[in-house]
């Protein structure tokens, strides 16, 4: 079980506190630290059964001055989260071949 998470964000501290309280200890995978690769990404994304666009946080600054006014194709959206991983939803729970976005953090429960 990994959860792709940052510390700085209170919704995936809320996962993983969330998590600890059932008695599970996800891997960490602090991408913020150690962006994905392509292919880890398009695993991800096929275990979320999402699109690369559903995965991208459009409101950051950086997606409104780099990308938002551009019309990308899922691989160029990929790129541009392994170039900004702040670009990437969060928190992300794998479980398995299955994943979920931990928005709300309850919704990482239905994985379990």
């Amino acid at each position: 079980m990994n959860l792709y998470h940052n510390p700085r964000c209170q919704k995936s501290r809320e996962v993983l506190h969330l998590l600890e309280e059932k008695g599970y200890k996800p891997e960490l995978v602090l991408y913020m630290k150690e962006p994905l690769n392509p292919v880890e990404l398009r695993q991800l994304l096929q275990k979320l059964n999402i699109s690369a666009r559903d995965l991208i946080r459009d409101k950051e600054k950086i997606w409104k001055e780099e990308f938002g006014d551009k019309e990308l194709g899922d691989e160029e959206l990929i790129l541009s989260m392994i170039e900004y991983p702040q670009l990437m939803e969060r928190p992300v729970l794998e479980n398995g071949d299955k994943a979920v976005v931990g928005r709300p953090p309850e919704r990482v429960l239905s994985i379990l």
